[in-house]
């Protein structure tokens, strides 16, 4: 299990045009070019149709390798407009992982491990979107197109729409709005079911210090639940 490293407390207090400010903009940093990194701060809602950065809790975590071997010594560090937060290697993954509290939209990844070294690899990440259509607990016939829409400030990189038992694999653009089609949704047979719509936005960069391929993300998922329709013509 995954112990949490840090929790932060949102404050909402002003800042002063730091550089780990929403808004900010991305840095592919600098580092050796030895290592390899496949890394991602990925903020989940702690409830439905979370609109407040303090709804979320926010994973870490990181996949550095050196000559196609996993590194498990040196430092690993996330900061944010909240703190650092000092990641642990993890050998079942061989992840160097940790969480924190809030969403902090703007993450920094800073990895050193001997004379190799990653620095400064800033991603400034979604704003946080909430789903808008259908509402929450909405009853929906799945048998039909459903309209999804969710409001959101910027396009992320890249959207990904899950729902339900079905794979959360599609990836959509990030328009603002779109059409789930037929059947998209589980129903039953003989009874209502409540079914999940999630939604995750992605921003990411490659680091310019680590070896070609390497990525790290940043990720925000929003989520509602609705009542798919007993549909009688199912087998």
């Amino acid at each position: 299990m995954k112990a949490i490293l840090a929790s932060v407390l949102f404050t909402f207090a002003a800042c002063g045009g730091s550089n780990l400010d929403p808004g900010s903009g991305d840095s592919a940093g600098g580092g050796t070019q030895t290592l390899g990194v496949d890394g991602s701060a990925h903020a989940t809602p702690q409830v439905a149709s979370a609109a407040h950065p303090g709804d979320f809790d926010t994973d870490f975590s990181i996949h550095i390798t050196l000559n196609n071997a996993a590194v498990s010594t040196g430092t690993v560090t996330i900061k944010s407009a909240h703190g650092a937060v000092p990641l642990t290697f993890n050998p079942d993954g061989n992840r160097w992982e940790g969480t924190a509290g809030g969403y902090d939209e703007v993450y920094q990844l800073d990895v050193v491990s001997g004379t190799d070294k990653i620095s400064g690899v800033r991603v400034d990440g979604p704003d946080i979107h909430v789903i808008t259509a259908p509402a929450l607990g909405a009853s929906v016939d799945t048998t039909m197109p459903l309209t999804l829409t969710w409001s959101r400030d910027s396009a992320a990189d890249v959207a990904i729409l899950g729902g339900g038992d079905s794979f959360d694999g599609l990836t959509i653009d990030d328009a603002g709005t779109y059409s789930m089609a037929p059947n998209f949704l589980r129903a039953e047979r003989d009874v209502a079911r409540t079914d999940t719509i999630r939604l995750t936005r992605i921003n990411r960069i490659e680091p310019a210090g680590a070896i070609a391929g390497s990525n790290f993300q940043v990720s925000v998922t929003n989520s509602i639940d609705v009542v798919a329709l007993a549909n009688p013509a199912l087998p």
